[in-house]
């Protein structure tokens, strides 16, 4: 199964924690989204299909 996660095809990706934990290491800040839908973070477990584009973003503070 492949997945895009942020414009980059990765395989072996099935949950859409794995695809955020493919993505950064960051814990707080974070948010995805799977084929244009925002996704919380208590759905996280939810298991991707073949196909699916997930958009991984990061906050970031500065001036």
């Amino acid at each position: 199964m492949s997945v895009v996660v942020n414009g980059e095809v990765r395989e072996g990706v099935a949950t859409v924690a794995e695809a955020v934990a493919a993505v950064t290491e960051a814990r707080r800040g974070i948010a995805a989204a799977v084929n244009g839908e925002v996704v919380p973070r208590s759905e996280w477990g939810r298991a991707l299909v073949d196909g699916d584009a997930v958009e991984v973003l990061t906050a970031t503070q500065g001036g």
